[in-house]
C-alpha cells in the first residue's frame, strides 16, 4: 500500500549544516518524516523543487517586535511577516521596547498572549535582567525564557534600567542557578557615557561625532568584564551584536579559561550581525539615520576583520538585532537624537548568500539555523532532518533582485539595504509544514507557538 504524506519535496537541493544533497523530502504533521534519494508516496502536496535550495528556517535570536504596547514602531504581526519573507520561521524577541517589558511572569504572560495572537511563525521570549527584577528572574525561567538580556551601558528605554556591576554578577548567579545564559549588551557605560557628554558639551553632534563616542574599546572592556563574571559564576554567557573581530577574539579565548573552584571553561558564544557584515561607517555618513546602530558600525577594514572571525569558526550565530522605529524617531540635526536601531529582519538570509566569493551553504545554514538551536536548546527546530519540524525556506540561488521599500513587510520599511542586489529569491516559506510566506506575500494566519529551552544547559 502507497504510504500518504502531507508534503512531497521532489528533487530539491537540501541543504545542511554538514553538506547539501539533492533528495525528495516527506513532510507529515508539520515534521519532516523522510529525506531520500526518492520517496515512493501519494502527497496532498507534490511538489517539484527541481532548481531550487531548501534551508533550514531563519531562526533569528535577537529582535525587538515591541509587543505589546509599541506596535507603532513594530509589532509581531509585521515583524514575523518581514521574517517570514527573509526565509525566517522562529524568532526570539528581546525582553525591552515593549510595554511594560519583560520582567516579571505578569509581563511574560502579556508578551506571549501578544505574540500568539499575531505572529505567523514560532517565537522563543527573553527575560530582562535589571537592578529591580532580580527576584523575579526564577518565575520568567518557570515561565520559559530562553535566557536573560541585560545591558551594561544604557538601554535607552527608561523602564529598562542598565545592569551596574553588582547587578550583572547577582544576576549571573542566579542564571547559573537557573541553567539558563545571560546575554550582554557589551559597551562600557563609563566610556560611552563620558565621551558622550563631552561631545555634547562641545556642541558636536554630528555623525561622526556620535561614532567617536561608542569606540571598540568600549566593547573590550565589557566584554571582558562579563567574562569575568562568568568565570566567577559559573554563567553561560552570550554576547550580542559583537561589532569587531576583537571582541569576538575576547569571547573565543574566553572558552578555554577554567572557571573558578568548578570543573570545565567558561561557556561562551556571540553573534554578530549582518549590518556589521554588510555596511561600514562610511554608509552611516551617506545613509543617516537608518543606518545608526550601537554599537555603531565601523570601518571598512574592521568589516574584513569580522568576516576573517566569521570564517574562521570565532562567529557563532549571526542575528539581525532588528530595531526599528517611526520615521519621526529617525529625523534630527542631533545624531545623539536619533532612535539607533536597523531595521533588518528580512535581510539577514540575504547578506550571507551575497558575499563574495560565496559561502559554503552548509556554513549558512549553521550561522542562521542549527547553531542558534543548539545554543539554546531548542528541540525540534535548526536543521532539516526526519524528526524536526517542517521548518524551511526554498530559495532559487539563481536569481538575483534589487532589494525595494515595497517589496519590504516590516512596519516602517526603513531598510539601510534598499538599493542593494542581492543572490538568492526566496520563494516560499514554511512553519511546521504550513506555507506562511509565498512569493511576496503572506498566506497564513497567525500559527505561531512559544518555543522554549528543551534540555537545561550545564556547562
Amino acid at each position: 500500500m502507497t504510504r500518504s504524506l502531507d508534503m512531497l519535496l521532489r528533487n530539491v537541493d537540501v541543504v545542511t549544516p554538514n553538506g547539501v544533497r539533492r533528495a525528495d523530502v516527506g513532510v507529515t504533521d508539520g515534521q519532516i518524516v523522510e529525506i531520500a534519494d526518492s520517496i515512493r508516496a501519494n502527497a496532498s502536496q507534490d511538489i517539484n523543487a527541481s532548481g531550487l535550495h531548501l534551508f533550514p528556517g531563519v531562526i533569528d535570536s535577537h529582535v525587538h517586535f515591541n509587543e505589546p504596547g509599541r506596535t507603532d514602531w513594530e509589532g509581531a504581526a509585521t515583524g514575523s511577516s518581514a521574517l517570514a519573507a527573509g526565509g525566517g520561521t522562529c524568532f526570539f524577541d528581546m525582553p525591552l521596547n515593549s510595554t511594560p517589558p519583560v520582567l516579571d511572569a505578569e509581563s511574560f504572560d502579556r508578551k506571549l498572549e501578544a505574540c500568539l495572537a499575531s505572529s505567523v511563525t514560532d517565537f522563543a521570549l527573553w527575560g530582562g535582567l535589571t537592578p529591580g527584577n532580580l527576584d523575579h528572574m526564577e518565575d520568567l525561567a518557570d515561565r520559559g525564557v530562553i535566557g536573560f538580556k541585560a545591558f551594561m551601558s544604557d538601554s535607552g528605554m527608561d523602564d529598562y534600567a542598565r545592569a551596574d556591576a553588582l547587578t550583572l554578577l547577582r544576576g549571573m548567579e542566579q542564571a547559573a542557578r537557573l541553567g539558563l545564559p545571560v546575554a550582554v549588551h557589551a559597551e562600557s557605560e563609563e566610556l560611552t557615557s563620558n565621551l558622550t557628554r563631552a561631545a555634547r558639551g562641545a556642541r558636536r553632534t554630528g555623525v561622526l561625532d556620535y561614532l567617536a563616542t561608542r569606540p571598540i574599546v568600549a566593547e573590550l572592556d565589557a566584554i571582558r568584564r562579563a567574562v569575568l563574571f562568568a568565570q566567577e559564576t559559573g554563567c553561560s554567557l552570550h554576547v550580542v551584536h559583537a561589532s569587531s573581530a576583537a571582541g569576538c577574539a575576547e569571547v573565543v579565548e574566553s572558552r578555554y579559561l577554567w572557571r573558578k573552584d568548578r570543573e570545565g571553561p567558561v561557556h561562551a558564544t556571540v553573534e554578530t550581525c549582518p549590518h556589521y557584515l554588510a555596511l561600514s561607517e562610511q554608509d552611516v555618513v551617506t545613509l543617516g539615520a537608518v543606518a545608526k546602530c550601537a554599537p555603531p558600525l565601523r570601518s571598512t577594514a574592521e568589516v574584513e576583520a569580522l568576516w576573517r572571525q566569521l570564517l574562521s569558526g570565532g562567529i557563532n550565530f549571526v542575528a539581525s538585532d532588528h530595531s526599528p522605529a517611526p520615521a519621526s524617531m529617525k529625523t534630527s540635526t542631533d545624531f545623539f537624537s536619533v532612535w539607533g536601531g536597523i531595521a533588518g529582519v528580512q535581510s539577514t538570509l540575504a547578506v550571507l548568500l551575497s558575499r563574495v566569493p560565496h559561502l559554503p551553504l552548509e556554513l549558512v545554514a549553521r550561522l542562521t539555523s542549527s547553531n542558534v538551536a543548539a545554543r539554546y536548546s531548542i528541540p525540534g527546530k535548526g536543521t532539516l532532518a526526519p524528526g524536526f519540524d517542517a521548518d524551511f525556506s526554498l530559495v532559487d540561488l539563481g536569481a538575483s533582485y534589487q532589494l525595494t521599500r515595497d517589496m519590504l513587510l516590516d512596519r516602517h520599511k526603513l531598510s539601510p539595504y534598499v538599493g542593494r542586489t542581492f543572490r538568492g529569491r526566496i520563494k516560499q516559506t514554511y512553519v511546521r509544514g504550513v506555507c506562511v510566506f509565498d512569493n511576496g506575500h503572506i498566506v497564513s494566519k497567525p500559527i505561531g507557538r512559544l518555543v522554549k529551552p528543551g534540555a537545561i544547559f550545564h556547562a
